[in-house]
C-alpha cells in the first residue's frame, strides 16, 4: 500500500501528464496558460479559451451536488431535507469569506499582467495564508451555531440532527471547501483556468466513488447517513487542496506561492477589507436576496413554490456560461489594467457582455419554445409543469441582459472596483427584484394611509383615493408580479452596468502602483 506522500506525487503527475496532454493539441477545446496571450494580440479567442475551462468546472461542480442529493435519497427523505437546509448555510459561510479570494485573483491577475511576478507570489501567498486563517475561525463558529440556526429555520424535529451533523462536518472542513476555492482564483488570476478544471474533476470522481460506502457502510466503512455525505466532500476537497497547494509551491502552472510569505501581513489585511470587503457584501448579497424571494414566493401556494425552485435551478445551469464569461474578464481586464492597456480592457469587456448576450439570448429563445418539457424533467406535477413553464416563458426573454450584467460586473471586479460590481449587484436584486415582486404580487390598499403617532394618536389620510397610483397598487398580478420582478431587474440592471462602465471610471484602477510589502527574496 502506497503512502499518502507518494499518493501525492502520483496525483501531480497525473495533472501533468494531462497538462502536456492538452498542450500537445489533442485538447482542442482549452488551451494553457501558457498558450494564452491575454494582453496582446487578438482578444475573443483567447477569453473564450479562458471561459471554457470554467464552465465545465461548474458543471463539475453541479455533477458534485446532484451525487450528494441523489445517494442521500436514495438513503432517507430526512437526510435528503437535512442537506437541503445545508447547502444554503455553507454557501452563506464561504461567501463570507469569499472577498479573500476575489481579492487574491484580482491582484494576481493584475500584477501578471504587470509583469511584476514578485508581487504576484507574494500577494497569492498572502491570500492563502489570509484565507485558511479566516476559515478556520469561521468554521469554528459555525460548528457551534449550525443546530440553533437549523432550528430556527424551522426543520422538522426528524430533520434537525442529521442536518446538524451534516453542517459541523462542513464547518470543521470548511479551510479545505475555501482553500480550494482559493487555489481556482488564484490560477484563474494568473491565466490557468485548465490546471483547476482537472483537479476539480478528480475531486468529483472521488466523492462519488466514496458517498455510497461511507452513507450506507459499504464494506470495512461504519454507516454514517448524511454525515457519511460531509465526510467524504471534506476528504475530497482535502486532497483537492494539498494538490492545489503542491502545484502551487512548485510553480509549475499559474501562480507561485512561498511558505515564508503565507504569514498574515497587517498591511495585506487592509486591502483584504478595501478590495474584497465589497466582494464580500456582493456574494452574501446574493444569497440573502435568495432567500427574500423566497419568503415572497413562500406566501403562495405549493404548487407555486415548487414551481420556483425549479425554475431557479434552470437559471443556475443556464447562467452558467455568463458566471463563466464573468470571471474570465475579470481576469482579462486584470492583467491588461497591470500592462497598462485600459483601451484593451475595455474592447474586451464590450466584446463580452456582446457574446453573453448573444449565447444567452439564443438559450432565452430556446428555453421559451421547451418550457413545459423543461420543467417536466424535475416535476410530474401538471400545475407544477404549468406555473414554471409561465415563469421560464416569462422571464426567457430578458436571459441576454443577465450575460450583460455579469461581462460588466466581472470587468469592474478585474479593475479593482469591487464596491461597483457589489452595488450593481445589490441594486439588481435588493432593491429592484424583491420591492418589485412583493409590491406586483399582492393588492396594497393606499386608498386610506393610517399612521399611530405616539402621544398624537392616529395620523390618517386619503390622498392617494381614487388616484391612479392608489389603482395601480390595488391590482394584483399573482404570481406573475415576481416574474415582472425578474424581468424588471435584469433589463434596468444590464442598463445601469452598461451605463456606469461606459463613464470609463474603472481606467484608473491600477492597484499594482499602490505599495506593497517587500516580497520576501528567494534563496
Amino acid at each position: 500500500m502506497i503512502g499518502p506522500r507518494e499518493a501525492l506525487h502520483r496525483g501531480l503527475r497525473a495533472v501533468r501528464g494531462t497538462l502536456r496532454w492538452i498542450e500537445s493539441g489533442a485538447g482542442a477545446l482549452f488551451k494553457s496558460s501558457e498558450e494564452l496571450e491575454l494582453t496582446d494580440g487578438e482578444i475573443g479567442r483567447p477569453l473564450l479559451y479562458l471561459a471554457a475551462p470554467i464552465v465545465v468546472t461548474n458543471l463539475l461542480q453541479v455533477a458534485y451536488n446532484l451525487a450528494d442529493t441523489f445517494w442521500l435519497g436514495q438513503y432517507s427523505t430526512e437526510a435528503l431535507a437535512a442537506v437541503t437546509f445545508g447547502f444554503p448555510l455553507v454557501f452563506f459561510l464561504i461567501s463570507l469569506a469569499m472577498g479573500v479570494a476575489v481579492t487574491g485573483s484580482v491582484l494576481v491577475a493584475q500584477y501578471t499582467g504587470a509583469e511584476e511576478y514578485e508581487r504576484a507570489k507574494y500577494a497569492a501567498s498572502q491570500t492563502v495564508g489570509y484565507a485558511l486563517v479566516l476559515s478556520v475561525f469561521l468554521g469554528g463558529i459555525g460548528y457551534f451555531v449550525v443546530e440553533d440556526i437549523v432550528t430556527a429555520l424551522g426543520a422538522e424535529p426528524a430533520v434537525v440532527p442529521g442536518a446538524a451533523a451534516y453542517l459541523e462536518v462542513m464547518s470543521l472542513g470548511l479551510f479545505a471547501l475555501f482553500g480550494f476555492t482559493v487555489f481556482i482564483d488564484l490560477m484563474r488570476g494568473a491565466g490557468d483556468t485548465v490546471t483547476p478544471m482537472l483537479v476539480m474533476f478528480g475531486t468529483v470522481v472521488v466523492n462519488v466513488v466514496l458517498d455510497p460506502f461511507l452513507i450506507f457502510g459499504v464494506g470495512p466503512f461504519p454507516e454514517f447517513g448524511v454525515q457519511g455525505a460531509a465526510f467524504a466532500t471534506i476528504f475530497s476537497r482535502l486532497l483537492a487542496l494539498a494538490v492545489g497547494l503542491a502545484i502551487m509551491l512548485r510553480g509549475y502552472h499559474g501562480v507561485q506561492i512561498r511558505p515564508r510569505d503565507m504569514v498574515p501581513e497587517l498591511g495585506y489585511g487592509r486591502r483584504l477589507l478595501r478590495i474584497g470587503g465589497p466582494a464580500t457584501i456582493e456574494g452574501t448579497g446574493r444569497s440573502i436576496s435568495v432567500n427574500l424571494m423566497l419568503f415572497v414566493v413562500g406566501t403562495f401556494a405549493t404548487p407555486i413554490v415548487a414551481a420556483f425552485g425549479v425554475g431557479v435551478r434552470v437559471f443556475s445551469l443556464i447562467f452558467m456560461p455568463a458566471i463563466a464569461m464573468d470571471r474570465g474578464v475579470e481576469t482579462m481586464t486584470g492583467q491588461n489594467i497591470g500592462a497598462g492597456k485600459p483601451d484593451r480592457a475595455d474592447v474586451a469587456n464590450h466584446f463580452a457582455a456582446k457574446v453573453s448576450f448573444l449565447i444567452l439570448a439564443a438559450v432565452g429563445v430556446v428555453v421559451f419554445v421547451t418550457a413545459p418539457a423543461v420543467v417536466g424533467v424535475f416535476s410530474d406535477d401538471p400545475q407544477v409543469v404549468r406555473v414554471g413553464a409561465d415563469f421560464l416563458r416569462w422571464v426567457a426573454p430578458t436571459f441576454g441582459f443577465i450575460g450583460v450584467v455579469r461581462a460588466y460586473s466581472g470587468g469592474f471586479r478585474g479593475a479593482g472596483r469591487t464596491l461597483t460590481a457589489a452595488v450593481i449587484a445589490v441594486t439588481m436584486l435588493g432593491f429592484i427584484r424583491v420591492p418589485v415582486a412583493w409590491v406586483a404580487s399582492r393588492p396594497i390598499d393606499v386608498s386610506r394611509i393610517a399612521v399611530d403617532v405616539p402621544g398624537v394618536g392616529t395620523v390618517a389620510t386619503t390622498l392617494l383615493a381614487g388616484t391612479p397610483v392608489a389603482d395601480l397598487l390595488a391590482y394584483s398580478m399573482a404570481e406573475r408580479g415576481v416574474w415582472l420582478g425578474f424581468i424588471v431587474s435584469n433589463v434596468a440592471a444590464a442598463a445601469i452596468a452598461y451605463a456606469w462602465f461606459s463613464r470609463g471610471t474603472w481606467r484608473d484602477a491600477d492597484l499594482t502602483e499602490e505599495p506593497t510589502p517587500t516580497p520576501a527574496a528567494d534563496d
